[in-house]
């Protein structure tokens, strides 16, 4: 068992831009995933391939939970990790959930720590289990395919080696290794969605259609990711083609919208509000985005979120039919100055119509 996961942090590395010698963090909360993967890259570590270090993040969302994590830096300390930096971070609520809130100040921080410990790659701890759950939550939701295709094994400097690895040989790595990991309530807590899906739905599902099915939901995401790799790949370039940026529009022509099949179609107008900097749209949005193309009813505009709106050239006398913005679809940010879009055509974006946030 830990020398199969031992195996899949070096697979995972193998796989990664981190070059041999250079320093990986591990993002440790003090859980059984977490601390398995910090052990097993301490075992890394020892062999002289890389230096390895940790960041502990409080996010100060429960009673105690400074004590926690100094319990767990010290931990990582006494498995020869080096650096090893706790940092408290303040979570803001405001306008979603405390999980995405308490994630996407988790991400900033890890974002912050490899940049200023210089490290080539973040290690997260998810397993097998955690993939199944993010199927299960994509489906209720009604996602589409970059969505159900789960977390990537690799984004960026992020990298999660256990994917193929259950939950339950975490806890045994802990207990063969002789470490103590702290147990977080919440994922026990139903009030939390993720929460009822771990300690309820998947445990249901298992029992009513036989042993396998988090195995099958695994299997699942991995066949949809290398769908959602291939047909982002191909609305990335036909983005390229068709895009033309006027001032601080992005505009789109019609006709060629029209002959795209409709999964490139859609992935295609996401890009363009995401790369104007706003939220990546749902796939109601989407659709009404669509219809604009139908050439029936209102020319727009539609509201994409983030402040993107899109809607159809009118021709009229300002408008000539020669002129390149009659017969396109026309996304503004109402928000940007024009200087801004010029520079989000340089970003590249990860987001291509997948309904995907973070790593």
């Amino acid at each position: 068992m830990v020398g199969n996961a031992r195996n899949l942090l070096r697979h995972a590395l193998a796989a990664s831009t981190a070059p041999t010698g250079s320093l990986i963090l591990v993002a440790c909360s003090g859980g059984p995933d977490s601390l398995a993967l910090a052990s097993v890259a301490a075992h890394l570590a020892r062999s002289g391939n890389y230096r390895v270090g940790a960041v502990v993040v409080d996010h100060g969302l429960q009673p105690g939970s400074t004590s926690v994590a100094g319990r767990a830096a010290r931990t990582l300390t006494e498995l020869g990790l080096e650096p090893v930096s706790v940092r408290a971070v303040t979570v803001d609520g405001r306008g979603r959930g405390p999980e995405a809130a308490a994630r996407a100040a988790r991400f900033d921080e890890l974002d912050v720590a490899a940049a200023e410990l210089g490290a080539s790659a973040v290690l997260l701890g998810h397993t097998l289990d955690d993939q199944a759950e993010q199927v299960l939550l994509g489906l209720a939701r009604g996602s589409g395919t970059r969505s159900l295709a789960g977390m990537p094994a690799q984004r960026g400097l992020y990298l999660r080696p256990f994917l193929g690895l259950r939950r339950e040989e975490t806890v045994e790595i802990c207990r063969f290794e002789g470490l103590e990991p702290w147990h977080d309530p919440s994922n026990s807590d139903p009030s939390f969605a993720r929460s009822r899906v771990r300690t309820m739905v998947l445990p249901y599902l298992e029992d009513q259609l036989g042993p396998g099915v988090a195995r099958a939901l695994y299997r699942t995401s991995r066949i949809l990711a290398q769908d959602a790799d291939y047909l982002d790949r191909l609305s990335q370039e036909s983005y390229e083609q068709l895009h033309v940026i006027d001032g601080a529009e992005i505009l789109l022509p019609e006709e060629e919208l029209r002959s795209l099949p409709p999964s490139l179609r859609q992935r295609v107008l996401a890009l363009a509000a995401v790369r104007l900097g706003g939220e990546q749209p749902s796939f109601e949005r989407i659709r009404a985005t669509e219809t604009l193309l139908e050439r029936r009813g209102s020319a727009g505009p539609v509201q994409l979120g983030g402040g993107v709106s899109v809607h159809r050239q009118v021709r009229g006398k300002s408008v000539p039919q020669g002129d390149p913005s009659y017969g396109s679809l026309i996304f503004r940010n109402n928000r940007a100055l024009p200087q801004a879009v010029g520079a989000a055509q340089s970003k590249p974006s990860g987001a291509t119509g997948g309904f995907t946030g973070r790593p």
